[in-house]
């Protein structure tokens, strides 16, 4: 008989629509059929039956309970909480229950997803244990409000510290810290002191996001950029107002008709207002089905952040399809990826700006990055490689326990 392996997620995953439920929802269709059985327990949405075959796919067994996405309102009645705002609005009596009820079953192995997500467990946790951390989340926040001014720096350096104290509380309750990158894995070490902190990679799904021939080279006027973005996070506003701010118009007076396209749900109105205001040739998408007909249109892809942490799945996703990408120090972090060989690097707006106009210019840079980066997708870091990584890590987490 498989051991078995409880996973806890405060969210439900499907559909994988944002980096962390795509980085789950693909770990979890890779471990099945593998060394355990495993359950999936997660909020439900009311619909939940018809997503049936997605959650076949990545368990054996699931156990929910009734989704309820937090209201404006709690959300900010949450920032009187003692726990971040992410981790006070996962809490969940009926959450809690279902835990309990699957921990009272013996699961061999338990795997919390996110540190927020802790809030959902028993004081006691009577399995070899691992939490999954996507981020160094405290860092996210440290990082917001470096970049933010007047009443927005308070509320993000009080996130900050409170974020640090539930990571810090959250992780040293684990036998196993379960990293995205080695370098999120020696932050975390260090910053916490934690004495089990294990390293998996980011992946890609490489037969979904397939290579695409290389787009004809652009007009010399022209040329399209692409950046894909969950606007829920005020990370990737603030990198498109970047984008819009300091690398469009050093673009515009090299090339007058160039054009950029957003892919996001919900963009907020300040962007659509700033677009309209400055005539510029900027379509923000709004939720689109599938992504990849707008990558595949684009000569560069570009990732303008400067928040965030963990790893950007979005950059091996272009990387897969072929498209050269630009992207920031941040935008790129901790993925073991090369600057020149897979993608130009730059931090400010006239090195982004340059950057993505040498990739217009040049049909053969354009076309060697895009060919070096396909292959490092499929030699290194398919979503199959990267759930037998997290496979061991849990196997070894449930050895050092027998």
């Amino acid at each position: 008989m498989k051991p078995r392996l409880l996973f806890v997620s405060p969210r439900f995953l499907f559909p994988m629509d944002q980096g962390g439920k795509i980085r789950t929802g693909n770990i979890l269709r890779g471990l099945k059929g593998g060394a355990f059985d495993v359950t999936l327990a997660s909020p439900a949405p009311v619909d939940q039956a018809r997503f049936a075959g997605e959650i076949d796919a990545a368990c054996d067994h699931f156990l929910g309970w009734p989704e309820q996405a937090p209201s404006r309102l709690r959300r900010v009645l949450a920032l009187a909480s003692h726990l971040p705002v992410a981790a006070a609005t996962d809490r969940s009596a009926a959450g809690s229950a279902v835990v309990r009820q699957a921990m009272a079953a013996r699961p061999d192995v338990v795997v919390v997803d996110f540190p927020h997500a802790d809030v959902l467990m028993p004081a006691r946790i009577d399995a070899a244990s691992a939490l999954f951390t996507h981020n160094v989340e405290a860092e996210i926040f440290e990082r917001h409000a470096k970049r933010s001014r007047g009443l927005w720096r308070l509320v993000w350096a009080n996130q900050s510290r409170k974020m640090a104290r539930l990571e810090q509380e959250s992780l040293a309750r684990y036998d196993t810290v379960i990293a995205v990158s080695e370098r999120d894995r020696d932050a975390l070490a260090k910053r916490y002191r934690l004495p089990a902190v294990e390293a998996i990679d980011t992946g890609v799904d490489l037969d979904f996001f397939a290579m695409n021939p290389p787009e004809p080279s652009p007009d010399a006027d022209g040329g399209t950029i692409v950046f894909t973005a969950t606007m829920s996070w005020a990370a990737n506003v603030d990198g498109i107002h970047f984008l819009l701010d300091e690398v469009f118009p050093r673009l515009l007076r090299a090339r007058p008709n160039i054009r950029a396209v957003i892919i996001g749900r919900n963009p907020p109105a300040a962007l659509s207002e700033k677009i309209a205001q400055r005539g510029l040739n900027v379509t923000l998408t709004g939720f689109v089905e599938d992504i990849r007909p707008y990558v595949a249109q684009a000569n560069v892809y570009v990732i303008p952040l400067f928040v965030g942490s963990g790893t950007r799945i979005k950059a091996f996703e272009a990387m897969a399809m072929g498209r050269p990408v630009v992207s920031t120090t941040l935008g790129i972090e901790g993925l073991d990826v090369t600057d020149g060989d897979n993608f130009l690097r730059a931090d400010d707006g006239e090195a982004f700006a340059k950057a993505i106009l040498t990739l217009m210019d040049d049909d053969s840079m354009r076309t060697r990055i895009a060919s070096a980066a396909r292959q490092l997708m499929e030699e290194r870091f398919s979503w199959s490689r990267v759930a037998r990584q997290f496979e061991a890590v849990c196997a070894k987490a449930l050895d050092r326990r027998v």
